[in-house]
């Protein structure tokens, strides 16, 4: 049955990868995120600092570079199943790119000397158009490419929470992996999650495999949750401190989190 339940798994992640091909994987740098939610569903979220943005093409070139990569198995291996389903994922992302057959190939471009590349006029001009799309999205107050796949982003926006909330999407810069995520729920609870302020599967495969287990080097920086509703619960082991906008949580991360921030908040009754 776990076997199976894993195929399955596997079986979804290979659909969402066919739909993430070409899409750019968007990840923080250094940063301070703050996030507002009021009991009466009211929110206001920000992020300013930097944005790394990683096309498929950058991806490629750094596929294969961990030890044991295309090492063959039969699918039974002591491995986690989120990391075979996540080893899983980054082999069918790649799939429909231009890559050279293992045997006879050339040895893919390590990772780590992708930022030593010179950027072409074609890349500076895609990374342009991110920035262009990604500014003309409401809460984006400015957006400024810095290089070498470096953004510098202050982005705010204030809502109500009557429906489900990601930072960052766009559909026009292709922009996948949310750092982000509120979910609205049917009882009047609110689930707060930030995948990409960790170091998990999820951001290891988004990244081609690149640099897993070594950390991000690029990723420090805070999130810090207020809010005056109801703490269902929350993973910061230091708890929410009393301030006079309600009670407030702040996590800090660093190349090493790995356990990404997660609260559930119970709203006041009614919408």
């Amino acid at each position: 049955m776990p076997r199976l339940k894993g195929r399955m798994t596997g079986a979804a992640l290979a659909a969402l990868a066919l739909l993430v091909l070409g899409a750019c994987f968007m990840s923080p740098g250094k940063f301070v995120s703050t996030l507002d939610i009021r009991a009466d569903r009211s929110f206001t979220f920000a992020y300013k600092g930097e944005v790394i943005v990683t096309d498929m093409d950058d991806m490629s070139k750094g596929l294969g570079t961990d030890d044991g990569a295309g090492d063959e198995t039969d699918g039974d291996t002591d491995a986690p199943e989120e990391e075979q389903t996540s080893a899983y994922y980054q082999q069918i992302a790649f799939a429909g790119h231009d890559m050279e057959s293992t045997t006879g190939a050339a040895a893919p471009v390590p990772a780590d000397t992708l930022a030593d590349e010179p950027e072409s006029e074609e890349k500076r001009a895609r990374m342009q158009e991110i920035a262009d799309a990604l500014s003309k999205e409401e809460g984006y107050r400015s957006v400024r490419y810095m290089g070498k796949n470096k953004f510098e982003i202050d982005y705010q926006i204030s809502g109500r929470l009557d429906h489900s909330f990601l930072f960052p999407f766009n559909v026009d810069a292709r922009a996948a992996f949310p750092f982000l995520v509120i979910e609205v729920r049917k009882d009047g609870k609110v689930r707060v999650q930030a995948p990409s302020f960790a170091e998990n599967a999820d951001s290891r495969a988004a990244a081609g495999g690149m640099g897993a287990g070594k950390g991000t080097p690029e990723r420090e920086g805070s999130f810090t949750l207020t809010t005056n509703a109801e703490i269902v619960s929350q993973n910061q082991e230091d708890g929410a401190t009393s301030t006079p906008q309600g009670k407030q949580i702040v996590w800090k991360i660093t190349p090493y989190t790995r356990i990404a921030p997660m609260a559930v908040l119970k709203m006041a009754a009614g919408k």
